[in-house]
């Protein structure tokens, strides 16, 4: 039985998620549906996002679906319209794709930012929280990260990042938004999409085993990430919605595990579950990339009493398990 992470009766709330049609989106708006909230608006261009995932959550009555692109004021305004709540998801992902199109992301992940900040205001929406970025820790070389210490970004990526973290206090100061912004450390689990050059890491991994087609790893391998299944990431997503503790509002939160494993362990520990002896190439590491993260997971738990129900391993055999049906 998946675990419950709100004790508030949801049935009166109105909830908006953007890039509900994507890998975490997805899972927000699937959660509020089956805890019965009393409508759950997805806004997505479906760009990233998946017709599959729609359909798992058209099968509720309270769904309701806006094609449409956070890079148009008026759609922003029209989608929050209404709602009690926001989840803001939707962006471009991938440092090495951002290094590429700067442009490209600076418009969606800031623009697009700043217009749902806007029509969240205007509508009065009661609180809006959003995906921020490891990645915004950048050159800061200290092990664990910890909300207050940040280095110099290291990618496009990460400046997007940065600067929606920015606009958030000043729409808390200026317009009275209730914000939180959570920086997720490699989210993973099952729905994330193992296909295209600037695939997750877990999801190419899996494919790659069970298809034998070539896996890469970037480096030696030895980088370490905290690989944090994508249940820690909803349930931060519901505190932080409903949430009524003033001292927990406008602030950034780690969102991850609290522990870390090398890329090395990841790929054999997918090996072993997959019980395969299929092994990877490696090769250059990629620019932009950050050699080692951990987080510091203190602050989520002290003030969202944030704590993880699903630890890596949980998280690696359902992900694995969801790749083996979908490629069976």
């Amino acid at each position: 039985m998946a675990p419950s992470f709100h004790t508030k009766d949801l049935s009166q709330k109105i909830f908006l998620v953007t890039g509900g049609a994507g890998f975490i989106g997805s899972h927000i708006a699937a959660y509020l549906l089956k805890h019965g909230a009393k409508k759950v608006r997805v806004l997505d261009n479906l760009v990233n996002g998946f017709q599959s995932n729609l359909d798992l959550l058209r099968s509720y009555s309270s769904f309701e679906f806006v094609e449409g692109d956070i890079r148009n004021e008026d759609t922003c305004s029209k989608a929050c319209r209404d709602m009690n709540y926001v989840s803001h998801q939707a962006a471009v992902g991938s440092v090495p794709r951002s290094i590429k199109e700067p442009v490209y992301f600076n418009e969606v992940n800031v623009g697009g930012f700043v217009n749902m900040l806007k029509a969240a205001a205007d509508n009065k929406v009661k609180q809006f929280v959003y995906a921020s970025s490891s990645s915004v820790y950048g050159d800061e070389p200290n092990l664990p990260k910890i909300e207050g210490r940040l280095g110099n970004c290291l990618s496009p990526y990460a400046a997007t990042k940065k600067t929606n973290e920015l606009y958030a206090n000043v729409f808390a100061n200026v317009y009275g938004l209730n914000l939180l912004g959570f920086r997720y450390f490699n989210i993973f689990g099952p729905r994330q999409n193992p296909d295209g050059d600037y695939a997750a890491v877990i999801p190419l991994f899996i494919k790659g085993i069970l298809k034998e087609t070539p896996v890469y790893i970037n480096g030696d391998g030895e980088q370490t990430r905290d690989f944090t299944p994508v249940e820690n990431a909803v349930q931060a997503n519901i505190i932080g919605m409903l949430t009524d503790k003033k001292e927990a509002l406008n602030k950034v939160y780690n969102v991850a595990m609290g522990e870390n494993f090398s890329v090395n362990y990841l790929f054999n520990a997918c090996k072993k579950h997959l019980q395969s002896n299929f092994e990877a190439c490696n090769r250059e590491s990629r620019s932009g990339d950050i050699k080692n993260s951990l987080a510091d997971i203190s602050l989520a738990k002290n003030l969202l009493a944030y704590s993880p129900t699903k630890n890596f391993e949980q998280g690696l055999i359902e992900t694995i398990d969801f790749f083996k049906e979908k490629y069976s």
